[in-house]
């Protein structure tokens, strides 16, 4: 595997994570820019809030889709080494989407479909507890950031024989998953975090 090899994975996987949908149905069907509502993120969590379940379930969908995906292709294409270059870059273009001024999501849909895609167990047991955790608090930002947190934990433990590289995707991941919710973070400290199930203006 070449360094050109691996360049072209990470640029197509992040362009393809620049896909956004949340954005691309708020535009054509609500014709807003779910980036001017809610938390300002294109996510699904916020698709939710601000346009309703139909959107924001699509948006939920796609975003997981769209890491499967990418993995998918490049280990299709090179082998099983780039995967999870793969599913680290096209988080990144999901979170940081040139095409979109660099405001994308939180990487939370996309970052469960690429793990999920590369070592199921893992993803479960945190969807299981991060659900449970929303469940208990009506907090999706709180379930999600420790969720996260525990992934590459689940994964050390679970993901036998030990496997370097996707116990080092995992941490990424989780870094780059705690890093776009500091906000939210913050917010729930101060007790100012939206709860599941509130409604968003969206005008």
């Amino acid at each position: 595997m070449s360094l050109w090899d691996l360049f072209i994975v990470s640029i197509l996987a992040y362009l393809l994570g620049n896909f956004s949908s949340a954005y691309i149905l708020g535009k054509l069907i609500k014709k807003k820019d779910i980036r001017d509502f809610g938390s300002s993120n294109a996510g699904a969590t916020n698709a939710l809030r601000v346009f309703g379940k139909e959107i924001g379930a699509i948006a939920l969908i796609s975003d997981i889709l769209k890491g499967i995906f990418a993995v998918s292709i490049a280990g299709y294409i090179w082998g099983e080494q780039v995967k999870s270059i793969a599913a680290i870059f096209v988080v990144i273009g999901h979170n940081w989407p040139i095409l979109l001024g660099f405001k994308g999501g939180k990487g939370i849909a996309t970052s469960l479909g690429v793990i999920a895609l590369l070592h199921w167990p893992t993803i479960l047991i945190s969807v299981i507890i991060g659900i449970l955790i929303i469940a208990r608090t009506r907090y999706v930002s709180l379930g999600s950031i420790v969720a996260a947190m525990l992934t590459p934990i689940i994964g050390l433990l679970t993901n036998r024989p030990f496997d370097k590289n996707f116990f080092l995707m995992t941490l990424i991941l989780s870094i780059m998953a705690i890093f776009q919710h500091r906000d939210n973070v913050k917010r729930l400290i101060r007790g100012e975090e939206h709860k599941l199930g509130k409604k968003i203006d969206k005008e």
